[in-house]
């Protein structure tokens, strides 16, 4: 059940980037586009699911909710990093313009947005387990695990393969 709602969540954020890669001149000129209102929509779903499925007490919340809010911030910093990446692929993808410098590029810029994703994620693992204990720690860092590997298969689907 709560990986059938990741993948929903995560479908829609797959569509908002697909929205962003098809059409992304027209979104850079809105100030409240797709993007932004997909965002908004995941974050409030993906804090309903991870209050379902976490069943904090109210000691367990008032420490966890500020962490949480904290992580998202730090996530959402880097899924902005991915999607600058990701247009840009999309205008030399659409122009047809993608020399072997600029791919080059691009895998640098990839691989550095994934190494500082990989550290804010353990950063957050002592704080987490400070806040909760250990089991319901683990579910919850299992919960963004999940989400997170969901996003990247859905985005994998729709981003074409570089020509």
């Amino acid at each position: 059940m709560k990986m059938n709602m990741l993948k929903r969540l995560t479908a829609v954020l797959a569509a908002a980037m697909l929205l962003g890669f098809a059409s992304l001149s027209a979104a850079q000129d809105k100030p409240a586009n797709n993007m932004e209102i997909a965002h908004e929509k995941l974050k409030a779903d993906k804090k309903l699911i991870v209050t379902k499925y976490m069943a904090l007490t109210a000691s367990e919340a008032k420490k966890f909710w500020p962490v949480y809010e904290e992580y998202q911030k730090d996530l959402h910093k880097i899924d902005q990093q991915l999607l600058h990446l990701l247009q840009s692929y999309a205008v030399d993808y659409r122009n047809k313009s993608l020399t072997d410098e600029k791919a080059q590029k691009l895998l640098d810029e990839w691989i550095a947005i994934d190494n500082d994703d990989a550290k804010r994620r353990a950063s957050y693992v002592p704080r987490v387990m400070k806040a909760l204990p250990p089991k319901k720690a683990a579910r919850y860092l299992q919960i963004e695990n999940e989400y997170r590997i969901v996003m990247k298969y859905d985005l994998a689907a729709v981003v074409p393969l570089v020509q």
